[in-house]
């Protein structure tokens, strides 16, 4: 599973990534402790970044960082289960960022919700 927008490597056509965190051009290293899965699209957008300035405040933040922050607390599914909602300034941030809801991945997961594929399980869902 991406470790950013949840998506599923079994029901995709691109094999995923491995994303360093702490990108190296950044200090980051190759430890196991720096690794995360990501699909071909979060890795892309995430590029060498590690933080981001938030639009509305202009405060420079933290993107998710799978081996430091815990999904639920940043993130959420709507209540469709088709978009990724940010519930913290993290979350908000990384959701803009990694285009976590562009519409090629929102037709994606509406016919892996069909199935019953989606959303994975343990995931928050707004109510």
């Amino acid at each position: 599973m991406c470790e950013f927008c949840h998506a599923c490597e079994k029901w995709q056509y691109v094999r995923f990534t491995v994303d360093h965190t702490v990108p190296l051009s950044l200090g980051g290293s190759d430890s196991l402790e720096n690794l995360a899965l990501a699909c071909f699209h979060c890795n892309r957008q995430k590029t060498n970044r590690s933080m981001v300035f938030e639009a509305d405040s202009g405060i420079e933040v933290a993107l998710f960082n799978p081996r430091r922050d815990v999904w639920n607390e940043h993130f959420m599914w709507s209540a469709d289960r088709l978009r990724i909602m940010g519930v913290s300034a993290i979350g908000r941030v990384t959701v803009v960022a990694l285009d976590l809801n562009r519409e090629r991945v929102i037709a994606i997961r509406q016919a892996d919700l069909d199935l019953g594929r989606h959303p994975p399980g343990g995931d928050r869902i707004e109510d």
